[in-house]
């Protein structure tokens, strides 16, 4: 999608990676407390697909930060296959890199998420995710395989399950882009993506494993996790396993009917498409303005 808006940034991770995004500034600043949203995109998306919304929400009142991790978009580097870098340091260096600038602009900001895919787990490997307020999750699930949609499942296990693991080993990296998937993906994190395990720490060393789920357990911000009922991807159980990391956030998790937004279809990625901006993005800014859910009768499961 072309570029709507926004100031080009360049944000610098504490390894000195280099990130590229950009900042939506508010002609007239929402009424009430100073309030930021941090938009995290799904794997293998720029986050260009996300800018129309990014608009959306400066209308409305909010500055906006939208950024591409490490190996994508404009935060790609000139030899990908060189790259080392896996899902989890989205969040434990990229994602808190953000927040750090974020605070450097503005220290007594609110700070919302919103977080698609696996930019709904992104913020749970990230220390910094303890200064969130709220987050709004959008088909927001870390890809385990028996978590996908019976209908898709055999689809969705050749392309994860076979056809990335072997391209990414034969290339360097997962060339998604030639085979109109995505964007391409480091080696790393496709990688992840295809041997995904049922409990999210036992993807990493088991040294590491506590200290995983402790920083995702440190976070107290109210989550909405929200998909559509014909998200292959994002299931009741998909969006169900990351909530159950965060103890101490008060949780909701909604399936929304494309018919209830007045549409056919919308799948794991059509929320973000300019066509819900006065269904879903409208509805949208009353959890990330008040923390009101704007579906209380299509609630599956909060926590107690």
């Amino acid at each position: 999608m072309p570029e709507v808006g926004g100031t080009p940034i360049r944000i610098e991770c504490a390894d000195g990676f280099p990130l590229g995004g950009h900042r939506w500034t508010p002609e007239r600043p929402d009424e009430g407390p100073l309030r930021v949203v941090i938009v995290t995109a799904a794997t293998g998306v720029v986050a260009t697909y996300y800018h129309r919304y990014a608009a959306f929400l400066a209308e409305a009142g909010f500055h906006v930060i939208t950024f591409d991790y490490r190996g994508i978009g404009a935060s790609r580097p000139e030899r990908l296959r060189d790259m080392r870098c896996r899902w989890q340091d989205w969040g434990r260096l990229d994602f808190d890199a953000v927040v750090a600038h974020v605070r450097s602009q503005w220290p007594d900001a609110e700070i919302a998420v919103v977080g698609h895919s696996v930019g709904g787990v992104v913020p749970l490997w990230a220390s910094r995710s303890v200064e969130i307020t709220r987050m709004l999750t959008v088909g927001g699930q870390y890809n385990w395989w028996r978590d996908w949609a019976p209908s898709a499942r055999r689809t969705f296990f050749w392309r994860w399950k076979v056809v990335t693991p072997v391209l990414a080993l034969v290339c360097g990296y997962l060339p998604a882009k030639r085979l109109g998937w995505m964007e391409d993906v480091p080696r790393g994190v496709a990688w992840e993506c295809a041997w995904r395990r049922r409990r999210m720490e036992d993807n990493y060393p088991r040294r590491e494993r506590t200290g995983v789920r402790a920083t995702a357990a440190a976070i107290e911000a109210s989550v909405l996790a929200v998909a559509t009922t014909d998200d292959d991807y994002g299931t009741v159980p998909a969006l169900r396993r990351p909530l159950d990391y965060l103890p101490d956030a008060p949780r909701t998790q909604v399936m929304i009917p494309p018919a209830a937004l007045g549409h056919g279809s919308i799948g794991h990625f059509g929320l973000f498409h300019s066509r819900h901006r006065d269904d879903f993005w409208r509805m949208s800014l009353r959890w990330l303005r008040d923390g009101e859910n704007p579906w209380p009768e299509l609630v599956v499961w909060s926590s107690p």
